[in-house]
């Protein structure tokens, strides 16, 4: 069983509509894309991407504007963001952005090397900066805008967070796709199930067509719809990934035209 392929058609008047309603637009999709990879990336892949980006980020949001809700608050502090992640772990993505992030220093704990010796935060981080740190920035504007649509505002260093961590996911999205294009599909899969004490274990997912991306259609020389779907099982897992990959396959079935 395979996923139904995403169309390429000529886009219209439709599909400007719909990719205006994203905060994350497709040409700074793109450009994370080539920060990774030296692959075309197809219209369908950099829709779903957005979209994928989009929903990450509306339950992060959504997340914390429960946690200051609790405090009659509608301005979102970076502690509503480690609560987010506290209640909620399907949204605990992005997190090479921790190492960068004052919000996290306390909570990384402390590492040591095989001698025994602390490892310092700058040795941890390494010597190079991640690309999806160092273009972090380019969000500000579309998290800005999703904050509105959520009805919320946020603190300098909340929205500075909610840059990284989109930054930093959407960057590991498109180097996974890219990945499954030079491997000609999903070579390393695995699954992850919220288990509740005392409650059977959920049906193992036989049934999900995600599962069966052993192979991919196209040539080896383009990021299609379907990588980027493939990269998404391998970041997410639960409802959230399940909400994702639904919503991207809507935002590509909406912005084709016959």
């Amino acid at each position: 069983m395979t996923t139904q392929p995403l169309r390429t058609e000529r886009s219209g008047p439709r599909t400007a509509a719909a990719v205006t309603d994203l905060p994350f637009k497709p040409q700074l999709v793109k450009a994370v894309f080539r920060d990774v990879t030296s692959l075309h990336v197809s219209r369908p892949a950099a829709w779903a991407a957005a979209s994928v980006t989009r929903t990450v980020l509306t339950e992060i949001i959504d997340a914390a504007r429960s946690a200051a809700a609790e405090e009659a608050r509608k301005k979102l502090f970076p502690k509503d963001l480690i609560s987010a992640i506290d209640r909620n772990v399907e949204v605990d993505v992005g997190s090479e952005w921790y190492l960068h992030s004052p919000t996290f220093h306390g909570l990384m704990g402390e590492m040591r090397n095989a001698d025994g010796a602390l490892v310092s935060l700058r040795e941890r981080r390494g010597v190079r900066t991640p690309s999806g740190v160092a273009g972090a920035h380019r969000f500000e504007a579309g998290v800005r805008r999703l904050l509105r649509s959520r009805g919320v505002r946020a603190v300098p260093a909340m929205v500075r967070d909610l840059d990284g961590i989109a930054s930093i996911f959407l960057t590991a999205l498109a180097r996974d796709a890219a990945m499954v294009v030079r491997e000609g599909g999903v070579k390393r899969f695995g699954t992850v199930s919220l288990v509740v004490p005392g409650e059977p274990a959920p049906a193992p997912l036989l049934k999900d067509p995600l599962l069966a991306l052993a192979t991919r259609r196209g040539d080896g020389r383009t990021v299609g719809g379907d990588d980027v779907l493939a990269a998404v099982t391998m970041q997410l897992f639960g409802d959230l990934r399940q909400r994702a990959i639904t919503e991207a396959v809507e935002m590509t079935h909406n912005t084709s035209v016959n």
